[in-house]
């Protein structure tokens, strides 16, 4: 059995290397993964499909993960989300300040929740519009 932190690190890497697959694989069947503004999804099928979604707007997203703490099968994250958003007119990088929330159940992520103000990507999405 890994470490809670071990098991977060892993899956960051799997979404840093977008492996929607992987990332899928990581999770248990009753995953739950907040956005920023409480959107929940849930479901491998519901999953798949936003992960691949994101990831065709973002193809470069990445989590740059500056500090991990742990207690019991939580984890907490602090660090930066950065991409470069592939828009019609152009592609534009951002990158932003972020924090993570993990719950960690026999070495699967049970909850994937984003704390993150997505108002600078937004803004970029809806200049291209």
């Amino acid at each position: 059995m890994q470490s809670s932190e071990d098991v977060v690190r892993r899956f960051i890497e799997r979404i840093n290397d977008h492996d929607v697959v992987r990332i899928i694989d990581m999770c248990t069947t009753e995953h739950r993964f907040v956005d920023s503004l409480g959107q929940i999804l849930s479901g491998r099928e519901q999953l798949r499909r936003a992960w691949s979604g994101y990831l065709e707007l973002f193809p470069d997203y990445r989590i740059e993960a500056e500090t991990l703490i742990s207690a019991g099968g939580s984890v907490l994250v602090a660090g930066h989300a950065s991409a470069t958003a592939k828009l019609r007119s152009s592609q534009a990088p951002w990158r932003i300040p972020a924090a993570w929330r993990a719950e960690v159940e026999a070495d699967l992520v049970d909850l994937w929740q984003v704390y993150a103000d997505n108002k600078p990507v937004y803004e970029l999405i809806a200049h291209d519009g």
